[in-house]
């Protein structure tokens, strides 16, 4: 495949070097550019960070225009991102409505439900949330058991949902409920917009080992949703969840890709200036081995996501290559992320580097901590791999623990 960019990518690629230029003079978390300590504060931050990349027609590189996005394609979208990641800026407060709630009501949604969110969604107006994952039903999506039952012109709903990102402060989630218990499991779920202001929901937040709380469990008792919420048709949900996670893996790609691209400078950074025996460790071939193996995966990213993204549109289904992507750069994220706590030692855990100056954007051991659940969200490693071997290999389902038993 030919990597090289069209004089249209090129062309594209300046404007956002110079709009990057004017409106982002330094690194978020540097002196210039503090970043706050308390969460409402960060999130404030955040907020502003997202209305000025919507005011700048950056919010939706590849929305339509008729959304308020900028009509660019899906390559363009990654040259966008690339151009970001030469400085690190707040985390994108809406980044599950633009990747992953937005795609989806674009697919699924009636014209109302779309001039009702999608706009609102870019600016930062409405932050959303997802509610998939429950106590008992994490991987094993299609079992979760929260209903929603017709009453009239409204679904009743009860039931729980677990590890909700961004559920203390969203403004809307996307549901999904059980709509027919008599029926399979992925035959009887629907999916709802859902105003996280409506009577019957409690939010409690769950504490991380990072001390962050940035998700929540969500509980719903008797909670009353419009049935003009339905979004695409009733029982119809898996499909609607199928493209949203699709969407999420593979949106998450191309930001996570940034992020460890600036992950991997910074480590490199702190290997030059960090001194071991009166040599920089930069110098040492057993961490001059662990970078080289960090940049040939992150080089093999960024080359993947152009390949992806070559010959397709926003709204295009982005099928089951998400699922590489994830697995690829959960794995490498966790393994950048140890280089410097392994480097460090004890000085890993504070804000000041050994030589007084910081040790990167925040600690190094929280970031790592932090990467641990990489394995996780957006799809556990394990079942990525069944999904691997089943929709991009062709291997076939992997046998269950009866269909073992009866082989031997």
């Amino acid at each position: 495949m030919d990597f090289s960019l069209s004089n249209e990518e090129v062309a594209f690629r300046g404007q956002v070097r110079a709009w990057v230029s004017a409106n982002v003079p330094c690194d978020y978390g540097s002196a210039g550019w503090p970043e706050p300590l308390e969460d409402r504060e960060r999130y404030r931050v955040m907020r502003e960070w997202t209305q000025k990349l919507y005011d700048g027609g950056w919010a939706g590189v590849t929305w339509p225009k008729e959304y308020g996005g900028r009509g660019a394609t899906p390559v363009e979208q990654f040259l966008f991102l690339e151009e970001i990641a030469t400085y690190r800026t707040p985390g994108p407060i809406s980044v599950i409505g633009v990747g992953m709630v937005g795609p989806t009501i674009m697919a699924f949604g009636r014209g109302d439900q779309k001039e009702a969110h999608l706009r609102k969604i870019l600016s930062g107006e409405q932050i959303w949330c997802q509610g998939f994952s429950e106590p008992d039903a994490g991987s094993d999506l299609a079992a979760l058991k929260t209903t929603a039952v017709l009453d009239g012109d409204h679904y009743v709903v009860n039931g729980q949902k677990i590890w909700t990102s961004f559920g203390p402060i969203a403004d809307w989630c996307l549901l999904q409920v059980r709509t027919d218990t008599a029926v399979a499991k992925h035959k009887g779920l629907s999916c709802l917009l859902v105003d996280m202001r409506s009577p019957g929901i409690e939010v409690r937040p769950i504490r991380q080992i990072t001390g962050d709380a940035e998700f929540s469990e969500l509980f719903f008792t008797n909670l009353r949703v419009p049935r003009s919420n339905l979004l695409g048709q009733e029982n119809d949900g898996w499909r609607v969840a199928i493209s949203t996670l699709m969407h999420e893996r593979v949106n998450i790609a191309a930001l996570v890709y940034t992020q460890i691209r600036r992950d991997l400078r910074e480590v490199v950074a702190l290997t030059k200036r960090t001194q071991h025996r009166g040599r920089p460790l930069s110098a040492v071939p057993e961490v001059r081995q662990r970078l080289v193996r960090a940049y040939s995966v992150v080089e093999s990213l960024r080359l993947s996501n152009l390949r992806m993204r070559a010959g397709t549109t926003a709204a295009d289904d982005p099928g089951p290559i998400g699922s590489i992507f994830k697995l690829i750069w959960a794995t490498t994220n966790q393994a950048l992320l140890e280089l410097p706590v392994d480097l460090l030692g004890p000085y890993a855990e504070l804000l000041d580097g050994p030589d007084g100056g910081r040790a990167g954007s925040g600690l190094w051991l929280k970031r790592y901590f932090r990467s641990l659940g990489n394995s996780i969200e957006g799809g556990t490693s394990e079942i990525l791999r069944n999904i691997i071997a089943e929709r991009v290999l062709g291997l076939g389902r992997a046998p269950t623990r009866d269909t073992a038993r009866v082989a031997k």
